[in-house]
Order: structure tokens, then sequence, then C-alpha cells
């Protein structure tokens, strides 16, 4: 499937993609009798449901025998690794590196604010992002 569509992706891998009064958690994911699911908060719109979205198919694919709140709630694991790795997984999936071509001339902040997220995470996606050069012959 040739899409970059958190949704498009979560159905064509029979993950089922749920809205829900979560409050102030923006989403999660689960699996339940081999079942994949991603929970959303109806609250988002726009981008930070794609965002949402996107960071938990990171889970699905990434971690998905992992059980984020139950570590979080009942042992001294540190899930910071894994949200980070979803996070990242996120933005590789939601911005190509053409789209994030005219950040590598302006600062870093104006990058994370394109991408709705913090320095960190914007200077990790602005380090993979290949130049263009433009001009060159064939």
């Amino acid at each position: 499937m040739d899409t970059r569509n958190p949704f498009e992706l979560a159905a064509s891998l029979g993950i089922v993609v749920l809205y829900e009064p979560l409050g102030s958690i923006q989403g999660y994911y689960n699996k339940c009798y081999r079942q994949k699911f991603i929970h959303i908060n109806e609250e988002l719109d726009g981008y930070e449901a794609t965002f949402a979205c996107a960071h938990e198919l990171g889970h699905a694919i990434l971690h998905s025998d992992v059980n984020t709140p139950f570590l979080r709630k009942n042992t001294m694991f540190s899930v910071g690794r894994i949200e980070t790795e979803a996070n990242r997984f996120a933005l590789d999936l939601l911005f190509e590196d053409e789209e994030l071509q005219p950040f590598l001339e302006r600062s870093i902040t104006d990058a994370a604010a394109y991408m709705g997220v913090d320095v960190p995470l914007a200077k990790y996606r602005m380090e993979g992002v290949v130049p263009t050069i433009w001009g060159m012959c064939e």
C-alpha cells in the first residue's frame, strides 16, 4: 500500500481504530485476543488525531506485545524509550524528506513548530532529511 495515512495503514493491517472519551490521554494501543486496537481521544481533530494514530500505530508495529500502562503502573521499567520510538515512527511516517527540505535552511524551532513536536524530536527527523541538490544534470 502506497500511503502515509496512519488510518489507512491501520485498516490495511486489520487494526481497529476507535474514538473514545479519553480525558487528558491522546490515545493508546492495546491487543486483546490477538486483535489490535488503537484508541484515539474523540476530542482530537485534524493533525492531533493523525499524529496520535501514527504514534499508536508505531506501538502496534514496533511493540505489539508491550503493555505500557501496565509497565508504568506496576514495574520500575522506564517506558521512555518505547514512547520515543513510537514518536519517531510517527514522524518518519507522516513527513517525507521533500516536505521538510525548506526547513534545512531554517531554525530547528521552525521545523518543530511545523511538525507539532518538541525540538529534540524535530532534530531527530531533520537529521534524517537528505538534502536535494537542485539543478544537477542527469
